[in-house]
């Protein structure tokens, strides 16, 4: 299931309920100040952490490929009194009226693409959105099997109207070959309202770090750093590394 049609529906409704965390504004601000804006946040969701960077003052647009999603992030925009602009786009086919400083994703956005053509043609759509000079911040991960006490255990929420949210793993399927993890995952929502009980497939692709900086500088972008979780320069066995990305005058 493309991204687009997976984040819709009772997936947006129980996203922000459901998620274990929230991201941390701060690095994001830091890149943004540093790279200069207007910036562009990819893969923006219902809003974190582009919301905090607006009220920050930053000129910080956001794009999705949800529509469900982005209609989360104006109500929550409207209520907090915060102007924004988003557009609803995939990352792989950008075509916006602004070029920008800094264009980065808010965690590993960028594995839902599912496979290298896919991820090349959203780096060249970077790269025609950046103004010559500009940077790009991409967090990456390779994905762990997901240990066997964890398939079938549900997590719950409470939606706004009192209702009860419950996620699970039903099943997951592995590619190294390909380089995907395939998550069938089960949503379901119970209410005064009745019962919805959905099932969806939830891919990432991941990526090796030669292989990626290999995809970069086919659409004109440099590596200028790759860092860990704690902010050093990556090793080549690390799992979660984030590329800082070039664009090359023209």
């Amino acid at each position: 299931m493309d991204a687009a049609d997976f984040y819709t529906g009772i997936v947006a409704e129980s996203f922000a309920p459901l998620k274990s965390f929230s991201f941390d504004p701060g690095p994001y601000a830091e890149f943004v100040r540093e790279a200069g804006d207007p910036a562009l946040e990819l893969g923006c969701g219902d809003g974190d952490p582009l919301l905090a960077l607006r009220r920050q003052g930053l000129d910080v647009e956001g794009v999705d490929s949800s529509a469900d999603m982005l209609e989360r992030c104006r109500r929550r925009a409207e209520a907090a009194g915060i102007d924004v602009t988003v557009h609803h786009q995939r990352m792989e086919a950008l075509s916006l009226p602004r070029r920008y400083r800094a264009v980065f994703l808010a965690g590993p956005t960028f594995n839902l693409l599912p496979d290298d053509g896919t991820a090349v043609a959203a780096l060249r759509s970077i790269r025609g959105h950046l103004l010559d000079g500009g940077c790009a911040l991409v967090p990456l991960h390779v994905p762990a099997p997901t240990p066997a006490d964890q398939i079938g255990r549900v997590r719950t929420a409470t939606a706004d109207d009192g209702a009860e949210l419950r996620f699970s793993l039903v099943s997951e399927e592995r590619d190294e070959t390909l380089r995907t993890r395939t998550s069938l995952l089960r949503y379901e929502r119970h209410g005064d309202g009745g019962s919805t009980v959905e099932e969806r497939p939830w891919l990432l692709h991941w990526y090796t770090r030669s292989g990626f900086e290999e995809l970069a500088a086919a659409a004109g972008l440099s590596t200028v750093s790759v860092t860990d979780a704690d902010g050093n320069a990556a090793g080549d066995a690390v799992t979660a590394m984030t590329f800082r990305l070039r664009a090359g005058h023209r």
